[in-house]
């Protein structure tokens, strides 16, 4: 019983220390770094929603597919400027509502391709996110 405890206490401590670490990071970072922390979230809950699934675990999946969902709806969405962004931020709101339903999908109806098809897409646009990281326009 006292190993049980020790577990659980050693589980938040780390856990706090975690947390502790990506808030301090979140204020430290600049707006591009920012939204590279948001696509990060949202691959790794999407990884965790395959793993749930495939192992039956439905609370868990549903959990992890709501905070990929709540990432790309309320992070990198909300994020977008449409009067600065153009015809670019009105393009990447059609792909983040598109994202949004493949994962809606792949939580209803326990669908991998769907959870496949939208870590694809999240990661080709992180990649170039990444990409344009060091360029000078950026930094304004």
């Amino acid at each position: 019983m006292n190993v049980m405890r020790g577990a659980a206490a050693y589980g938040r401590g780390a856990g706090a220390y975690a947390r502790v670490g990506v808030e301090s990071g979140v204020m430290s970072a600049s707006p591009h770094q920012l939204i590279v922390m948001l696509f990060d979230g949202a691959q790794a809950s999407i990884r965790a929603a395959r793993i749930h699934m495939q192992a039956g675990n439905v609370a868990e999946k549903g959990k992890a597919i709501s905070r990929a969902m709540d990432i790309v709806n309320n992070g990198l969405l909300a994020a977008l400027d449409a009067e600065r962004g153009g015809e670019i931020a009105e393009r990447l709101a059609s792909l983040y509502d598109y994202i949004a339903r493949l994962l809606l999908a792949a939580n209803l109806h326990d669908d991998e391709a769907s959870l496949t098809q939208a870590e694809k897409l999240l990661d080709d646009v992180a990649s170039a996110w990444r990409e344009i990281g060091g360029s000078p326009a950026q930094e304004r």
